[in-house]
């Protein structure tokens, strides 16, 4: 197959399907642009290695330099699309250059919400960008306020601590990671981080953030106040749709897309934290918001660029550190589920299997890494768990 295919994200949706691309035959061109300035990176690095300045930007490469250029991939950074054309199949640079298209990927990501003053006291983190500021912040033995008990926000809550800030972490819901674990997990995460020094603080609704004195001031909803040099806003993200949008492409929370990733408009797919997919173990739409779904989506979507089969949805993962302790954790966990523990949380040694009608649908593990897998695979066959226990075990 010949032609062009241009995909815009750098992320490792995008650069994903671009290695796909080439690893299932397809011989056309391949433009790859990033509004980045840097190569595709491990993003999940930033809230940990990049901003403890424990590894350099080239370690965390997706591939080498060189990589890109070997595979005949033109990869093209510090590049913004303006604009899509679908009805001429194109799109437009900020450099006034226009690209025409054979297939379009839009791999375009998310980008932070945000809270309070622009101040440049207040961070988001997303990418390598927002990491020389932040790291400054802290890296003196400052202070830190984290606004949300999310992924990022815990981790970025015990790199601060490690880099020696005081970190106070306020979460407005009643757990720390109540997206991604069970309440007895939770615990453990947040008795971690007080062995570590850092000030939790749940069920805190924060009204307003503004500069105050020398540093930022959060005031909650209930009137309280907290203070810091500086803050970190970590309350989740927004797909980037803007592109999708104004070339009249369907967008419901993400770009909507079907099983094969494909857009309402002809010839044109997307694919990561961008694209909101049906998932039929959720019998729902929902975005990918981890980086091994983003991974496994821009690798779909290439194939069915390409015409390929759709491999069979796979069940998001994913992991973190935090302290020097890693977690990993699979599927969807919901407070009202049925909990399963196998081990202890507190010890930091378990599998935990939360279920619905008696079957499973999500898990959490601390060094337990090959139960962790054989859970992801009874949740993906839905099976009943008693009749497989003994396999995960």
């Amino acid at each position: 197959m010949s032609g062009r295919i241009v995909i815009v994200g750098t992320g490792v949706a995008g650069a994903t399907a671009a290695q796909t691309l080439r690893r299932e035959g397809y011989a056309g061109e391949i433009v790859l642009l990033g509004a980045e300035p840097d190569l595709p990176y491990r993003r999940p690095a930033v809230s940990k290695e990049l901003l403890a300045a424990t590894a350099s930007v080239e370690r965390v490469l997706l591939k080498p330099v060189k990589f890109w250029a070997d595979n005949a991939i033109e990869l093209r950074p510090a590049i913004r699309v303006e604009a899509v054309d679908t009805d001429r199949a194109t799109v437009r640079l900020h450099t006034g250059e226009v690209l025409g298209y054979d297939s379009l990927l839009l791999a375009t990501g998310a980008r932070a919400r945000t809270i309070g003053a622009d101040s440049p006291r207040v961070y988001t983190l997303r990418t390598r960008a927002d990491v020389a500021g932040l790291h400054s912040a802290v890296d003196a033995g400052g202070s830190l306020l984290v606004l949300g008990g999310g992924l990022i926000g815990c981790e970025v809550a015990a790199t601060a601590r490690g880099l020696g800030a005081r970190v106070t972490l306020l979460e407005a819901g009643p757990a720390l990671l109540d997206r991604v674990v069970p309440a007895p997990v939770s615990e453990m995460v947040r008795a971690l981080h007080r062995e570590h020094g850092v000030t939790v603080e749940t069920e805190v609704r924060t009204a307003e953030l503004a500069e105050g004195g020398e540093g930022v001031i959060a005031t909650t909803a209930d009137g309280r106040a907290f203070t810091a040099a500086a803050a970190l806003v970590a309350i989740g993200s927004v797909p980037d749709t803007a592109l999708a949008e104004a070339a009249g492409i369907a967008v419901d929370d993400g770009i909507v897309v079907d099983q094969h990733y494909r857009t309402s408009a002809s010839g044109v797919f997307a694919a990561g934290d961008v694209a909101s997919a049906f998932h039929p173990h959720r019998d729902a739409f929902e975005r990918a918001q981890h980086w091994n779904a983003a991974q496994s989506d821009g690798a779909a979507a290439a194939k069915a660029m390409l015409g390929l089969p759709a491999a069979p949805a796979e069940i998001p993962w994913g992991w973190t550190d935090q302290h020097g302790v890693s977690m990993q954790f699979a599927g969807w966990v919901h407070p009202h589920d049925e909990l399963v523990v196998d081990g202890d949380p507190a010890a930091r040694d378990f599998l935990a299997v939360a279920l619905r009608a008696g079957r499973p649908v999500g898990a959490v593990a601390m060094a337990r890494p090959r139960e962790l897998r054989a859970a992801r695979a009874l949740i993906a066959a839905g099976d009943p768990w008693a009749a497989e226990l003994a396999r995960v075990r």
